[in-house]
This record gives C-alpha cells, structure tokens and sequence, in this order.
C-alpha cells in the first residue's frame, strides 16, 4: 500500500478542468502559495492589465487557490505570469482574500528563492554568492537579492523596492469609538496607514489579534471615507490596502520595533510585512527619525519573525521625494500541490467563514 501510494497520481477529476501546480512556502510565518502551471492564460499587454484581467475574468483561479477548503481566510497566493519589461525576470499577481494587491514584501523574499531553484532564473557562478531576480510587480520593477549556494538558495533574500514615499503625516481622522486619531500614509508599492496601537488604547505586543484587528478595521474604513487616496502615476495603485499599528518606537533604535499588518478584508499578515516595512522605513526617512544606511530590525507581533529595512538611496515618485528601501528577511519552502476540482462539487471554487 505504502509503496503505490507514493506514486504520485491525481484523484478524479474535472477533466476539463487543468489542476492548478502549486508550491507553498512561507516568509515569516506569512504563507505564499505560488501558482506555477495550469492557470489559463492571463490577457493583457501591460502587467497592471492583466491584474485587471484577471479580477474581472479569472477570480475562480484566486477563489481556488486562497479559499478553502484549499485555503484559508488568510491565504495569500502568487500566479507567475509574462511581463513586458526587457529587464524582468517574472512577472507575478499577487492574490488574497479580498482580491488583488499591488506589492506584496514577504512574497518577493520568497519569489526570490523559487525563482533560482525552480530554473526561472539561471544559477549563478560557482563562487557566487548571491544571485539577482528582477520581478516585475504591479507596482513596477523590484530587484532581489538571493543568497546561493552550490547553486541553489541557501539563505537570507533582500530586495530593493520601488520608491517609497509618505503621501500625508501627522493626518487627523475621525475614528469612531476613539475620537480624533493622528496618524499618518506612507506608500511602500501599497499605501498603509500608520498608527501607534496605544492611541487606540491597544498594546501592539500583548494585546489579543482580535482586538487589534478590529482597531485597524476601524481606522482604514475612517481613512478610506474621509481622505481620498491618489497614486501620482497610476489610478491602478491608489487604494488604501490596509492599517499598520505599531510600538510608537520610530526613532532610530538598534532594538526591534514591532507592528502588526491588517489587510484587504481583516487579513492579518503573520510577517512584519516587507511593503509595510518599506513605507515605514520611508516614514522614519520623511521625519528626520532614520538616516540612509541605517538599519531597523522590525517584528511581527503575530509570530515573532523579523525583517530588517534601511533606506538604501534617495529617489522620486511623481513629485514626491522619495526612498529606495532595502528590506531581508528569510522564506522557507513548505511543499507542493496539486489542486483540482470535480464536477459536482457545489464547493469547487471555495468559501470563507468570518
């Protein structure tokens, strides 16, 4: 029995139905789960047109991947697709729960590594001891840097973003249950809003996750009615994606300041979050807290885990003065699926229970 279980088969299926090749991985305890054959072909001769196709065409494909009975509520998922830039590498859409991000940190860290070990990207010199993966994100180009060795990935994975920049500090918003709340937006190829968790009467590092996230729900619902958010080169990438509370410890500091990221539809990123990080980093940059080359260790509040960020170079994003950010951070493979669907399952594209 044990001998002709492993090999590997399909169970009955749709045969029309291709099953969708997945291998997962996760950055801090945050899961990616990479969709690398049998999703149909995404159309669109840009990257940020082929997201619009595919929300509008191809969300089954999300639903399968995030939802379970395949997924969970806080799944996160990434379909590899053809980009138009000359210098990219891959192309990727990044998925969960709600639909489509337009950066996503933790994913790129472990992009990273799939890319050298799955072929995407040839395998460095003997000696090397780092391989480059351009990926073309949504938000526009991100360059990794990928620890080898013996020609695979054997550690940590950097990258350098795209400009990051604050769009409004010090914003006063009207949070219902908390008053007048100051906090502040900074984009790291998604905008965030930023707020200590002690303004909302919260300790970021003790507090329950239920708690915080309803806190955080609250505060991106106020930003989303009373500040209109606007991306200076594409409508594409001008939404609120999300709330980060933190430890209110954004001044320079050798110490660990800890955050917790609550996205799309109350999804709790279980990493420090490698976008967030980005804007806050941009964040500290834009408030004289955090000077070039300098590196911040950030932790998640969810699992302990830890990205270091440092504003790498200056830059610009339409007429806002800018970073380049630096951010590491270490995914670990957890295995490989197929996914398939029958027939007659009325569940075939799956569900979420809040």
């Amino acid at each position: 029995m044990e001998a002709a279980l492993s090999v590997a088969r399909l169970p009955p299926h749709d045969p029309r139905t291709p099953p969708l090749s997945v291998v997962d991985m996760h950055t801090g305890g945050e899961p990616l789960r990479i969709l690398h054959a049998g999703c149909p072909e995404v159309s669109g001769p840009t990257l940020l047109a082929k997201r619009r196709y595919m929300r509008d065409h191809l969300d089954y494909v999300r639903q399968r991947l995030v939802f379970e009975p395949r997924g969970h509520r806080d799944m996160y998922g990434a379909v590899l697709v053809p980009s138009e830039l000359p210098d990219a590498h891959l192309g990727v859409l990044f998925l969960h729960n709600e639909g489509y991000s337009s950066m996503c940190g933790h994913a790129v860290l472990a992009l990273g590594r799939f890319a050298i070990d799955f072929g995407l990207v040839p395998a460095p010199p003997d000696g090397a001891r780092e391989a480059q993966v351009n990926i073309h994100c949504p938000c526009g180009l991100v360059t990794a840097f990928v620890a080898c060795e013996g020609g695979r990935s054997s550690g940590p994975v950097r990258f350098h973003s795209v400009p990051a920049f604050v769009l409004a500090a010090d914003l006063t918003v009207d949070v219902p249950g908390h008053g007048k709340v100051v906090l502040d937006i900074a984009y790291g190829g998604a905008f965030y809003a930023f707020v200590s968790a002690e303004k909302l009467g919260l300790d970021v590092c003790s507090a329950k996750t239920r708690d915080l996230v309803e806190a955080a729900s609250m505060v991106t619902e106020a930003v989303k009615a009373q500040f209109k958010i606007k991306h200076p080169e594409s409508e594409d990438l001008g939404f609120l994606y999300g709330t980060i509370l933190t430890d209110g410890k954004d001044a320079y500091s050798e110490e660990p300041t800890t955050n917790i990221c609550v996205f799309a539809d109350e999804q709790v990123d279980r990493s420090p979050t490698g976008s967030g990080v980005t804007a806050r980093i941009a964040l500290q940059y834009h408030k004289g807290l955090l000077q070039l080359d300098q590196t911040r260790t950030f932790q998640s509040s969810a699992t302990g885990s830890v990205f270091t960020g440092c504003a790498v170079r200056e830059g610009k994003c339409g007429d806002f003065k800018a970073v380049i950010v630096e951010v590491a951070g270490q995914a670990h493979y957890t295995g490989t699926a197929s996914l398939t669907v029958e027939d007659n399952d009325p569940l075939r594209d799956g569900f979420l229970l809040k």
